[in-house]
């Protein structure tokens, strides 16, 4: 037969095996439901005169739960957002103990029928042309800085792709000469082979400097592969190297 856990252990093993070992959710979760509990208990510890240690899972009844969420919101000042937050991640620790201790079930239900907090939600705006005109100009592109960032924010107004999708293209996974590039998508290439397009007539420098640089070490080494062959490089008869 099971033995049953008290409630430091089931804590315990809900941080340990169900979030870290199980479910490997992020370290930022880990660290929101470290402070909802430790408020928590902090809470009950005040309220029902018991060392943290001591408590068991029936002193956490939906009572003392509201309780502990309106404090949240009155004395700490947390939005209605952040309530409901710190409710999600009490829980995902009854839904947990229902099945170490189904002996509490009725606390668990009627603890996981607390009802989240209703809040009016701002809505997102947008920019409009005028302001997009105004962002795109900002950057100096008679400077390689500038013309990065000009593409960068170019490639985002056309494409609306989420910032770690930008961050994680490579020049290697697009090319502005390209009508398509591997990685991106088509009105994302175009918007970068026309930032690239108005770039090249103000200066000659490279979009990504030493793009072609990195070329050169296969070049020179193909060449020098070849002179062994005459007639496979031009190097071999003192002409430029059609390779680069």
């Amino acid at each position: 037969m099971k033995k049953e856990l008290s409630f430091p252990a089931l804590l315990e093993c809900f941080f340990m095996q169900r979030l870290m070992a199980q479910r490997q959710v992020s370290p930022h979760t880990i660290r929101s439901y470290r402070d909802t509990f430790r408020l928590l208990l902090q809470f009950a510890a005040k309220r029902l005169h018991k060392l943290p240690s001591a408590l068991a899972l029936a002193d956490l009844d939906p009572g003392l739960i509201g309780a502990f969420l309106d404090q949240s919101e009155k004395e700490r000042g947390n939005s209605a957002r952040s309530r409901n937050l710190r409710l999600t991640a009490i829980r995902s620790f009854f839904r947990y103990a229902a099945f170490e201790d189904p002996s509490q079930s009725g606390l668990i239900q009627r603890v996981l029928a607390m009802p989240s907090k209703r809040y009016e939600k701002k809505l997102v705006s947008f920019l409009t042309r005028p302001e997009i005109d105004a962002v795109l100009a900002a950057p100096d592109r008679n400077t390689w800085a500038g013309r990065r960032d000009h593409t960068f924010l170019l490639v985002a107004v056309q494409t609306g792709l989420r910032l770690s999708e930008m961050t994680g293209l490579r020049p290697r996974g697009c090319s502005a000469g390209n009508r398509c590039a591997r990685g991106l998508p088509r009105q994302g290439a175009q918007a970068a082979k026309h930032a690239s397009d108005q770039a090249s007539g103000k200066c000659s420098e490279a979009l990504v400097p030493g793009a072609h640089a990195r070329r050169r070490p296969n070049c020179l080494s193909q060449c020098q592969r070849n002179q062994a062959q005459p007639g496979r490089c031009a190097v071999s008869v003192g002409k430029a190297c059609r390779c680069r």
